[in-house]
């Protein structure tokens, strides 16, 4: 039995650190650390919800439209606001290019160099890679220019980030010891999408600004609606940019993890987690009720019967432990009893050793994510989700309402696409939606309230999960604010129990052929897209004390 510690976790927002205990080859319990303290709920303190909104989209410049629209809707629960129709499909379409920038950035700029590696690509047939990209079903590109691309970026050192770390080298190649599976064309081919995937987050942030006004923080989503106006000239040019972008999206994102996974099998075999998944619910239907959202809100769990059980989502059963937190106490508590209160210790996997609170729902675990919204839609009948979530589970040799494998750390990677293409769809069908609002005369985008007292929680979710966002109001200046945002809950340590948060369980199973490569593991934890500096944020403690970690050129030590 020994231990290995990945510190820090690469490729994703923040700092997390992994420690894992080895037992024969396997993963046999797992401790996941969030790095820093955030504090956050302590800055918007008197201030106005107006500001609120405006200040927790710092919280991270990925999602900065997801915790304007969480603000923003706790603060119109509390002064009792609806906002205007047009207002919620411009606020649809602002947080629908946020959700594309992010679902391209995670699979192809963060996630998949745990499975492509471009250097591989150097010894690609460029020729055969033509015809491995008609196989898979993949978009073609110019092979032959990108590998010269390549070569002289190669001979130049300029790829450092590709060679060597977790990347196999051409020894381990040769001998079959690396855990790479792609074919040097198949890598070619997904190089090729990883540079296109640049561009494409590119298409969509120049959405998010031309709605937002600028990206990332935007200026238009406020509490009661939206500044942004539309005209012919704004209209047009969303249009254009629209349908680039699920274009691309159409021809490129399901496909390439449909390859993921069939080049990747064994990935199905491990990292499944808590399997109890949770959405708030994201993109508002005129009802603005949180079920009827376009990925619809619910808890869903495996039954008696081995199938899913759905229930409504009851804020009453969220709570927070802090027992093995860097926060002061050890209870389980309602978010506002249990409030910010750091108090560091020393890291200790046998006491405290993180600064993410647990949270839990109903006195358990709950994972949350792109995976788990759609799981939610499908369990809920959603008929765009369930017909390609169904044509996925052929396309990887299942069977269609057999959603087992899903729970694993490539179906978690290859559900999240799914998303991907529905919401690139929608957008195009927002924007149509926008025009006959207009040309129907509705040209309202703001609703005004006098209300200065309140209370109110603005369930939504960002790109990776389910986000909370509660405040209490008096005088017009918030008197008490709490966050739970998705990683949250992922990257929960163990509650009183002693029951492991979703990537805690999700880690342990999971094959380690190298201590000091355990690139499963890497796998797991990007398969949940975690940010850290979601859950947690860096401040200089008073005390003058120094938060220190240290690290192998590996990231494993």
């Amino acid at each position: 039995m020994a231990r290995t510690t990945i510190d820090p976790i690469t490729r994703i927002e923040g700092h997390l650190r992994v420690e894992m205990e080895v037992n024969d080859g396997v993963v046999t319990d797992a401790w996941v650390s969030g790095g820093c303290f955030r504090g956050m709920e302590l800055v918007v303190r008197d201030r106005t919800p107006q500001d609120a909104a405006q200040i927790v989209q710092r919280i991270c410049g990925v999602c900065p439209v997801s915790h304007a629209h969480a603000a923003s809707i706790a603060a119109e629960k509390a002064y009792g606001i609806t906002i205007p129709n047009s207002a919620r499909i411009i606020r649809n379409m602002l947080e629908g290019a946020q959700f594309l920038h992010s679902h391209i950035l995670w699979l192809y700029n963060l996630a998949a160099l745990d499975y492509v590696n471009p250097l591989n690509a150097l010894n690609a047939d460029t020729g055969l890679a033509y015809d491995v990209a008609e196989e898979y079903g993949l978009k073609n590109a110019d092979f032959v220019s990108l590998q010269d691309r390549l070569a002289r970026f190669a001979d130049n050192g300029q790829l450092s980030i590709f060679s060597g770390n977790w990347f196999p080298t051409a020894e381990q190649y040769a001998d079959g010891t690396n855990e790479y599976n792609l074919t040097p064309e198949a890598d070619l081919i997904m190089t090729a999408h990883y540079l296109e995937a640049l561009e494409m987050q590119g298409t969509a942030s120049e959405i998010a600004a031309v709605l937002g006004g600028k990206m990332p923080h935007v200026m238009t989503l406020i509490p009661g609606g939206t500044m942004f106006v539309p005209t012919d000239q704004k209209l047009d040019d969303l249009k254009g940019l629209i349908d680039r972008l699920y274009n691309w999206v159409a021809a490129v994102a399901v496909p390439d993890s449909i390859a993921l996974g069939k080049f990747y099998p064994e990935a199905f075999n491990f990292g499944a987690g808590c399997r109890r998944y949770g959405a708030w619910g994201v993109f508002e239907r005129e009802s603005f009720k949180m079920a009827e959202r376009y990925m619809p809100s619910g808890v869903i769990e495996l039954g008696p019967d081995g199938n899913y059980q759905l229930s409504e989502v009851e804020e009453s059963k969220i709570t927070e432990y802090v027992g093995h937190s860097w926060y002061s106490g050890s209870e389980d508590l309602p978010p506002f009893e249990q409030g910010v209160n750091p108090e560091y210790t020393e890291y200790n996997t046998d006491d405290r050793y993180t600064w993410d609170k647990c949270a839990r729902y109903d006195g358990k675990p709950l994972e949350m994510g792109s995976a788990s919204r759609v799981l939610v839609a499908y369990v809920r009948g959603d008929k765009f989700i369930k017909e390609h979530v169904d044509a996925l589970l052929v396309a990887l040799g299942g069977t269609p309402g057999d959603l087992s494998p899903f729970s694993s750390t490539i179906g978690r990677t290859a559900l999240r696409q799914v998303e991907t293409l529905y919401v690139a769809m929608l957008m195009k069908e927002w924007l149509a939606e926008l025009v006959e609002a207009i040309k129907g005369g509705d040209s309202t985008y703001f609703t005004k309230s006098d209300a200065v007292e309140g209370e109110g929680t603005g369930f939504w979710e960002a790109p990776r999960g389910a986000l909370y966002h509660s405040e209490k109001v008096k005088n017009g200046k918030i008197q008490d604010y709490q966050i739970i945002i998705p990683t949250t809950w992922n990257i929960a340590p163990l509650d009183p129990d002693g029951v492991h948060g979703p990537m805690e369980q999700a880690l342990i199973g999971v094959p380690v052929t190298d201590m000091e490569k355990p690139i499963q593991a890497l796998r797991t934890v990007h398969s949940f897209d975690p940010c850290t500096a979601c859950a947690v944020h860096v401040v200089e403690p008073k005390t003058g004390k120094k938060f220190e970690t240290v690290t192998s050129p590996w990231g494993v030590k």
